[in-house]
């Protein structure tokens, strides 16, 4: 087994590793960039070494930086998490080259699976059932109107090397081909270093559904069910629930299938996702895979019973796969928020700043994997994300009314987040019925917004509420020295939080 992981990330995700890891009996390394200091991953690690300034590409982006700490503290493997440096090839075969276990796949899959031209191509020779369109590259834009031409439109122009929405652009007609083209392309360049463009058909109102599998290096491959990541936002992922409303069991069968051969065809170890897309009618298609942990992974942990990370961990040592597919059976339903330091209000800005104050929620079936706490000053200069709040249940309408209690009772002073996001969306009545596709969140947002007034009353009576609450844990009623009686001294208190807290916008 392995005695001590340095893990490449920051945030809530490193804070997560390091946990699967304490709990197996495995020292952690921590790495952090100046804005990092005194951020909770490297207060949770057992060992943390500076790397360098905020730019991510001067510290958590550096592969030569992070490869030397691995060897300087004596680190026998590395987890990249998610983001960063988690699917570039170089970084795992820099492992490779140094004697660095990398958590995660080959450099070879990476390589495979991170082109989406080339996995097309590999998924199409494997009998692979995909979206229509070019199988590879696109050079112009004249060969783009051949291809859109032959499967129709509207059509979808996508980064080969892309991911989180950048370099793509969604054409309906001819006359916009041209100028879409040129965009994603340019866009692509811009965000990945590589303006390489492909085209797919555009399936209307199509439902996001995704396969999670783990391999091992002994030829074993299963499956663990679907997770519904329709509710999107700019084709970045909002909410995720395992299973699917959509999914029978029949369905998760077949996707599940597919998705084993789609990881046998690329020779992947390790954990990864399989991606598709899905209409009305159950018939899906292969978009991508992803080459690595998903930031939406803990539904699956919760409806699986499994702790992937311990999992990855256990493929890297060399370990077989401890499960066979007849043993993987779904129980109850999860569902995850993500939440962010972003302003809904200000067309999802990033809110950095200080959290004055955290209240996190807890409970029967409640789960959130956080990288923050009270104090602690949200930098700019990385992805805004806070913590990942899920809820576990029976069914998924009681997993999703814990959900709905958890935002309750979930309260982040001094910045501005998308807690309130998740309230409206956990109550609308599309979501409550199951019936999602990409374009549901899009559509909820363009309709008409809250009142105000009733909005800005529901913040000032939580905030009261933790006014109160906040009093009676510091000052317990004692009597004060003007005689006043506890009474109006713990009302007059809470009012002033109140005030406080309305003055800084909380939340």
């Amino acid at each position: 087994m392995l005695k001590k992981i340095l893990v490449a990330n920051r945030g809530e995700i490193a804070v997560r590793v390091m946990r699967a890891c304490r709990e197996m009996g495995i020292a952690t390394v921590a790495v952090y960039s100046d804005v990092d200091r005194a951020a909770l991953h490297v207060r949770r690690a057992d060992e943390a070494y500076h790397i360098g300034p905020a730019a991510a590409s001067e510290s958590y982006l550096s592969i030569p930086k992070i490869i030397e700490t691995a060897k300087r503290c004596g680190a026998d493997a590395i987890h990249p998490g998610y983001g960063f440096l988690s699917e570039r090839a170089a970084f795992a075969r820099a492992c490779r080259e140094r004697g660095v276990v990398f958590i995660g796949p080959t450099p070879e899959s990476m390589e495979l699976m991170g082109s989406k031209t080339r996995a097309r191509q590999a998924m199409q020779q494997a009998g692979i059932p995909f979206v229509p369109g070019s199988a590879g590259g696109l050079a112009t834009a004249e060969e783009a109107l051949k291809v859109a031409a032959s499967i129709g439109y509207p059509v979808m122009i996508k980064a080969a090397a892309g991911g989180g929405g950048k370099g793509m652009r969604l054409v309906h007609a001819a006359q916009e081909l041209k100028s879409g083209f040129e965009s994603a392309s340019s866009e692509a360049l811009r965000a990945f270093g590589d303006g390489e463009v492909y085209i797919e058909k555009f399936i209307e109102n199509p439902r996001h559904i995704e396969i999670q599998i783990l391999a091992d290096q002994h030829g074993n491959c299963v499956h663990l069910g679907e997770r519904e990541c329709s509710v999107q936002r700019r084709h970045q992922k909002v909410v995720e629930e395992s299973p699917s409303p959509l999914v029978d069991e029949a369905m998760r069968q077949s996707m599940g299938e597919v998705a084993v051969r789609v990881g046998k065809a690329a020779g992947y170890v390790n954990a990864g996702t399989v991606e598709f897309l899905a209409d009305n009618q159950k018939n899906f298609f292969f978009l991508e895979m992803n080459t690595r942990l998903q930031v939406e992974h803990p539904v699956t942990e919760l409806v699986y019973g499994l702790d992937l990370v311990q999992l990855q961990i256990r493929i890297a040592a060399g370990e077989k796969l401890p499960l066979k597919q007849g043993d993987v059976r779904p129980r109850g339903h999860a569902i995850e928020c993500r939440v962010y330091a972003e302003d809904p209000e200000n067309n999802f800005f990033p809110s950095p700043g200080k959290i004055t104050r955290l209240m996190v929620p807890s409970g029967p079936g409640i789960r959130d994997d956080s990288g923050v706490y009270q104090g602690w000053t949200v930098p700019l200069d990385y992805d805004p994300m806070l913590s990942k709040l899920i809820a576990f249940g029976p069914t998924r309408e009681q997993a999703r009314t814990r959900l709905l209690r958890a935002l309750d009772e979930y309260f982040v002073g001094g910045i501005r987040t998308n807690l309130a996001l998740f309230r409206r969306i956990l109550r609308d009545e599309k979501f409550v019925s199951g019936d999602l596709n990409t374009g549901f969140l899009d559509r909820m947002l363009s309709s008409s917004q809250p009142a105000a007034a009733s909005t800005a009353s529901a913040d000032v009576r939580l905030v009261a509420a933790i006014g109160a609450a906040l009093f009676q844990s510091n000052g317990n009623g004692s009597k004060p020295k003007n005689g006043a009686s506890p009474t109006l001294r713990s009302t007059s208190n809470w009012k002033k939080l109140a005030r406080e807290e309305a003055l800084r916008g909380a939340e």
